[in-house]
């Protein structure tokens, strides 16, 4: 089968992968049937019914039934992801312990496991259990010493500045993102776009391409073209795969400049290479921090501290500093010859990197 980005195909969704090209696609998100189990239907103190426990497609004969469906898809997965691709993975306490041993035997590589808070939880109505207010995200690699997408510096920046953790709090889908048809809600287990949003942008580059092997209501496909990515969704049921074209038709990428475009990593400068550029002088003198404390820069980019101990920019920093490490670009100083002022040593290597982007 040739590859469509953008598309949703329909039927099941192992012989669709099977179909498609091998490692094409760079992010994985799953949002299997959960297998529920319930024997009888559950329904609300006013007697009216509760969504998603009587679907059609997540009625399975059997645990093993379950297990086996379960196998098939991840390794039609497992097929299709990219080496450096990543794979999401959400469940409740119904089926994700079975999904992980899967992902684990399948030879999976386990990253994390994230739990989405519900800030808005469908209450315990019988009162027999605690209200269960979160579900479970696993996160996994092909292998466990191959690179992956992880745009850890972008999600770090978006915390204010704090790492971004596994413990998610937002809202169920509600309100006007929540598709309706004329019984009620479209999609018994719609996810809300902003799990989406923080997954996308977490595990994917813009122009890479998304697959979501249980389509649904489109969710996957809404935010990836809204975040400039391709998708391709799959999906059985045409009522869901007509919601989720229209759906999707309505949504409008974020502008170019809008988007976190990947920058290349800047251009690694070792010291030595401000001397070759002229950028300073051998035998100036750097100061370390607002401290008097001075070393000698010697020829050949090696620092010459007054007690005479010799090393590179950062272990003559901590040996000063008397601490385990030193970012010597950040603690060190040299004299500008114009102003006489002291400046860190980061803009004389800032301006080795714009002279050696022009060659």
């Amino acid at each position: 089968m040739e590859l469509q980005p953008n598309t949703i195909y329909q039927g099941d969704c192992v012989e669709v992968m099977n179909a498609l090209p091998e490692k094409c696609v760079d992010l994985i998100f799953a949002d299997p049937p959960y297998n529920l189990q319930l024997q009888n239907d559950l329904h609300r103190p006013n007697l009216s019914q509760v969504d998603a426990v009587n679907d059609h497609w997540d009625q399975f004969a059997s645990f093993a039934e379950y297990d086996t469906f379960t196998r098939a898809w991840l390794t039609a997965c497992r097929r299709v992801l990219k080496d450096t691709g990543t794979l999401w993975v959400i469940g409740s306490y119904h089926n994700i312990y079975r999904v992980g041993a899967k992902l684990q035997d399948l030879g999976y590589w386990m990253l994390n496991d994230v739990v989405w808070i519900k800030t808005n939880p469908m209450p315990q109505f019988r009162g027999v259990r605690f209200c269960n207010a979160h579900e479970t995200m696993i996160w996994v690699s092909k292998h466990p010493n191959r690179s992956y997408t992880f745009n850890y510096k972008a999600l770090k920046a978006g915390n204010d500045d704090l790492q971004a953790r596994s413990d998610w709090y937002l809202p169920l889908c509600t309100g006007p993102e929540r598709l309706r048809g004329e019984a009620g809600k479209l999609h018994s287990t719609q996810k809300p776009e902003g799990l989406l949003h923080r997954i996308i942008r977490a595990c994917s580059e813009p122009g890479d391409l998304v697959l979501d092997p249980f389509f649904g209501s489109g969710t996957t496909g809404a935010v990836a073209k809204q975040l400039g990515r391709h998708y391709i969704g799959i999906e059985r049921e045409s009522d869901y795969i007509a919601a989720a074209s229209d759906r999707i038709e309505k949504v409008r990428q974020v502008s170019p400049e809008a988007l976190d475009y990947p920058q290349a990593p800047p251009r690694r400068v070792a010291f030595a290479i401000l001397l070759e550029l002229g950028l300073i002088d051998a035998g100036a003198r750097v100061k370390l921090g607002k401290r008097d404390i001075y070393a000698r820069v010697l020829a050949n980019g090696v620092l010459e501290a007054d007690d005479g101990t010799r090393g590179s920019i950062h272990r003559i920093g901590a040996h000063l500093l008397g601490a385990p490490a030193c970012n010597g670009w950040d603690h060190w100083s040299y004299q500008d010859t114009e102003s006489s002022e002291w400046r860190v040593l980061d803009n004389l290597r800032e301006q080795a990197r714009a002279l050696l982007a022009d060659q």
